[in-house]
């Protein structure tokens, strides 16, 4: 086996899919698809380019409902490709194709509720929705892009996912995120050996914010 250097121009090699749901100024909700995420603990970091509708919102409000869809989500999902909150369309978003839908709940079909602790709604049919809000940006490269960190408030699931016997686990075999690899659409196959890392305790790490949230 041997290795051939190349140069992608992105490197997406499969995440997670997120509906960010944030508050526009005029008090309506934006939704919008993305993938750059990771989680530490009840924290999230997040990928977005500082141009866009959601970048804005989150630095105007600093709060979001990261809602994950699963895979059986996608074509809602995908009807949000290429759409945008922004009125006009930036001209790099323009020459890509996207065009200004202010309805993005109606534009995916899915259906908005109302969340505890933050202003934007949580998406119904999302078997995973976490409420949050923004501790700090950090500037990536040039400064186009920002890394977001917010902090989880409440989790809210769907009862399917949860593990039998337990009140705050999630059965990763009921569980199954849709996943985007280098911008196509992709399910989770079934558990492919026995994890070792598995043996420790998921409460071996709770972090203080599980209880910070429980203040909120």
């Amino acid at each position: 086996m041997t290795h051939t250097r190349i140069e992608p121009s992105i490197l997406y090699f499969g995440t997670p899919v997120v509906l960010i749901s944030t508050v526009n100024e005029d008090g309506t909700p934006n939704l919008a698809p993305m993938s750059s995420a990771f989680w530490l603990g009840w924290r999230g970091m997040l990928g977005l380019g500082r141009r866009s509708k959601t970048a804005r919102n989150l630095t105007r409000t600093r709060e979001c409902v990261l809602n994950l869809p699963s895979d059986a989500l996608a074509p809602a999902v995908d009807r949000l490709a290429l759409t945008t909150g922004a009125d006009p369309v930036p001209p790099w978003k323009r020459e890509r194709g996207y065009r200004y839908v202010p309805a993005k709940f109606e534009r995916a079909g899915l259906t908005p509720v109302p969340s505890e602790t933050v202003a934007p709604p949580r998406v119904a049919e999302c078997p995973v929705s976490m409420e949050a809000v923004v501790v700090t940006e950090h500037p990536v490269g040039d400064g186009g892009i920002a890394a977001f960190e917010v902090r989880v408030q409440r989790v809210w699931v769907h009862d399917d996912i949860r593990a039998e016997g337990s009140d705050d686990h999630i059965d990763p075999d009921r569980w199954r995120p849709l996943i985007m690899s280098f911008q196509k659409l992709y399910g989770l196959g079934p558990q492919v050996w026995g994890s070792t890392l598995a043996r420790i305790p998921e409460r071996a790490y709770r972090s203080p914010d599980v209880d910070r949230a429980r203040a909120v």
